[in-house]
């Protein structure tokens, strides 16, 4: 009697050093939430005039902007996942549809987060205005880089699946990959409602 042979999952997905990086990236914005949240309750009134200035639509627009896009990077990683030798050159050409979206997306994100920094900017608004733009500037500028960085990243792997470079059995480079990508939108989930919606 033949047995299937089930190959499980690493886990956690892609390398191990990319989990280092992000439990030390969710460590450092914990700490700053909780400054946030902290310097908030000591002046409630004054973060909720403040946070007026900010533009709540572009938020909105930009929280599903990075869900969307990270819906196409899981599609990407589905697409080198289930490859086999025969499709190998078909699963890259679709993985690198999907991260195209999720590249396009990352680039309307920070177009839309120039934008909302040139608004606030040009009233003259910087770090030493109060706590509450302090902290605004420094999580959403320290959250731009990350996705800067990010969308970076999406370019290398797109570049790799252009030449067929994923094999079948070997998707940890995309995944390495997705897992930063992924946690980027986790980081903005929590950032816009608590810096721009909160009251």
């Amino acid at each position: 009697m033949s047995k299937s042979i089930t190959l499980k999952e690493p886990y956690p997905p892609g390398d191990l050093a990319i989990w280092v990086i992000i439990y030390v990236e969710f460590i450092t914005f914990a700490l700053l939430f909780l400054g946030y949240a902290f310097s908030r309750r000591l002046d409630v009134e004054l973060f909720n005039a403040s946070q007026l200035a900010v533009n709540q639509t572009s938020g909105f627009i930009n929280t599903f902007i990075l869900i969307t896009s990270s819906y196409f990077v899981v599609k990407a990683v589905q697409s080198i996942r289930t490859m086999t030798p025969e499709s190998q050159e078909a699963s890259n050409i679709q993985a690198s549809k999907w991260l195209l979206f999720a590249i396009l997306c990352g680039i309307a994100f920070l177009a839309i987060k120039i934008t909302e920094f040139s608004h606030i900017f040009g009233m003259g608004i910087h770090l030493s205005t109060n706590k509450y733009f302090m902290f605004y500037i420094m999580l959403t500028v320290f959250h731009f880089l990350h996705v800067l960085l990010g969308s970076g990243i999406l370019v290398l792997i797109y570049k790799k699946t252009k030449i067929y470079g994923y094999l079948p059995n070997d998707s940890k480079g995309i995944e390495t990959g997705a897992s930063y990508w992924h946690m980027v939108d986790l980081l903005w989930i929590v950032l816009f409602p608590l810096v721009y919606i909160i009251r």
